[in-house]
């Protein structure tokens, strides 16, 4: 272990190992195999990077999106790792050299997709010495997963080809079903199990249901505007939606982008270099196709579109915070995503396990009480208390009797011939006068005003809580029209109590703008922003070094260093190359590399701040 920590602080600048990251390692170094389950930003591959450093020969590792590859490589090289990845994208002349420094041992790790693997298994991979086999996004082999993909299924074949080669499988998400196949799929070899907590503290989960398109852009713009200066991805179920959103937020003067499968692919790829490089601070993108990228410093996530279960969102949600770092994720939820939905379930090869996803989902939008012990009650973790980082925790719901505003409803539903869905009967119960409801006669009912009290929003909400607690229920097969289920029947006739949860507007919890002053001219080349306090005043001239560094150097500015680096440079102030050595991620490449500028920037800084 001695060695292998002097590893991890050389290469990763890190000191100490996270939670089962030092058991795993172990397990690998023995030769054995593995499944292992860690959220996003757990800390999952230096799981197989830092055995792949200690052992010898070429590590394998099967990742399958080219652009999460090239992100990993690219911080590896960084850190002085000899790492590659063997990709179509690469010209031929490229791929050979990649294969001859494989057959050399040059390199300690070998990424590349299922498919390029399948293609070089005769071949390169025969005549390689290889430490070990990681298969990353593991949850992709199973049918059972969130993201079955078919060539994932032909991966059995490395355990007939390198049975002595120990094989670990990562995934951030997989029930427990998933996590018994993705074993079978791939016939681990008496493999030992670790789960990390599924808990991201960091994260903070908010929900607003019932947004008509009109309030969900302005609910969005508003949100972006309170993270000003930070990266965010916003998912939309489909493609139009992405490309529609991205220009409405540009004519809102938000730097934003679309990105999604069917664009072209130079689009598609400019948009995604300007966002990893910050030359735009959003990203629209389809949730099917997903992004793909190891960026550290998304500060946000939103959902557009609720996502069809809740391995997809939880995964999802994780791209926000991978630096550890407070981080904010949102998702819009309506009936309409939720009728969508729920016809592509019925339509899967798997209808019933994708309707029982679906309903885990919908349950998770509607309930009540706080939401991160919903979503670590789903793979398996039980929290002890309420989390403080939910809309729920934050704003507890104050409850109170509406039996009577629940009859008001359900009397309308059955004096239609339960012949009319949501809008319609919002529409009734208000006393709209719209031609299609006076045509259909439903201005004779008696029911027709007897909510015109109540907005339509808040209609729309208590229908919502209603179809929660099972009084309602949607006939999908009948173009979506209400019915009233037996326990609406007994809250109707008076037989049983209907206790609702308040209507809340919803909000967005906006972290303090920052008061910035006019800037002075200093010798620095950094130019000082004086901010609310001197430590974000140093955190904004380490942003702008590492931004100016990473323009020169032609990469991301977090593979420079992450916010998280940058934070904990801000806490130790460090004056000397020797305490620069201790900061967070300061390995000792970029210890030779980076460590004088920064420590004179940090000294510069603290030097003005004394002299005021």
């Amino acid at each position: 272990m001695e060695e292998l920590m002097l590893l991890l602080k050389k290469f990763f600048g890190f000191d100490a190992f996270r939670p089962l990251q030092a058991e795993v390692i172990q397990r690998l170094i023995q030769k054995k195999d593995s499944l292992v389950l860690m959220p996003t930003g757990g800390g999952k591959s230096i799981c197989f990077q830092l055995p792949a450093l200690y052992l010898p020969g070429t590590a394998v590792v099967v990742s399958p999106l080219i652009a999460l590859m090239k992100d990993q490589v690219e911080g590896l090289v960084a850190n002085g790792i000899a790492a590659a990845a063997l990709n179509s994208t690469l010209p031929e002349e490229g791929r050979q050299q990649i294969r001859q420094q494989c057959l050399q041992g040059q390199l300690k790790l070998l990424y590349i997709s299922p498919e390029g693997l399948l293609g070089e298994l005769d071949w390169l991979l025969s005549r390689m010495e290889i430490s070990l086999i990681a298969i990353d996004e593991a949850h992709c082999i199973s049918r059972w997963g969130h993201d079955f993909r078919p060539e994932y299924a032909q991966l059995a074949v490395l355990k007939e080809r390198f049975p002595d080669v120990p094989l670990i499988a990562l995934t951030a998400t997989a029930d427990k079903i998933t996590r018994l196949d993705i074993i079978e799929q791939l016939r681990l070899t008496d493999p030992q199990l670790f789960i990390s907590s599924f808990d991201r503290p960091n994260l903070s989960l908010a929900v607003h249901r019932g947004l008509a398109k009109k309030e969900k852009v302005a609910a969005i713009v508003s949100f972006i505007r309170r993270h000003k200066g930070q990266s965010g991805i916003l998912y939309c179920m489909k493609r139009v939606d992405t490309e529609d959103l991205a220009g409405l937020l540009t004519t809102n003067g938000i730097r934003a982008a679309a990105y999604h499968a069917g664009l072209p692919a130079s689009q598609r790829e400019q948009a995604q270099n300007d966002f990893i490089n910050d030359r735009i601070g959003v990203i629209c993108a389809t949730i099917a196709f997903g992004m793909g990228i190891d960026k550290s410093n998304v500060r946000w996530v939103i959902h557009y579109n609720m996502p069809g279960s809740i391995e997809n969102y939880y995964q999802e949600i994780g791209r926000a915070g991978r630096d550890g770092l407070d981080s904010d994720t949102l998702l819009f939820y309506s009936l309409g995503d939720l009728v969508l939905l729920r016809r592509f379930a019925e339509e899967s090869g798997q209808n019933e396990i994708n309707t029982e996803k679906l309903n885990r989902m919908q349950r998770y939008c509607e309930t009540d009480i706080c939401r991160r012990r919903i979503l670590l009650n789903y793979f398996g973790e039980e929290a002890e208390q309420d989390c403080g980082n939910c809309d729920v925790c934050r704003k507890p719901p104050q409850r109170f009797d509406g039996s009577v505003l629940v009859q008001k409803a359900l009397s309308a539903i059955l004096r239609t011939n339960e012949h009319v869905g949501m809008q319609m009967l919002i529409d009734i119960l208000r006393a709209s006068g719209r031609g299609e409801l006076i045509q259909a006669g439903y201005d004779k009912l008696k029911t027709y005003g007897a909510g015109r009290d109540l907005p339509f929003r808040m209609w729309k909400e208590y229908l919502y809580q209603m179809l929660q607690f099972g009084y309602i229920e949607i006939d999908y097969a009948n173009a979506q029209t209400l019915k009233v289920t037996p326990s609406g029947r007994k809250v109707l006739f008076g037989e049983a109590q209907a206790i609702l949860t308040t209507y809340r507007e919803p909000e967005e919890s906006a972290p303090a703008a920052k008061k910035e002053k006019k800037g002075r001219a200093v010798a620095s080349p950094i130019r000082i922003i004086e901010a609310n306090t001197p430590e974000e005043t140093l955190m904004d001239s380490l942003r702008q070094l590492r931004s100016r560094i990473a323009q020169q150097e032609g990469m991301p500015a977090y593979i420079v260093f992450s916010d998280a680096d940058l934070h904990d440079m801000v806490y130790k102030k460090p004056l000397t190359l020797e305490a620069f050595a201790g900061v967070r991620g300061v390995g000792d490449v970029k210890l030779k590399k980076y460590g004088n500028v920064f420590v004179a920037l940090i000294r510069h800084v603290l030097n003005v701040q004394q002299a005021e």
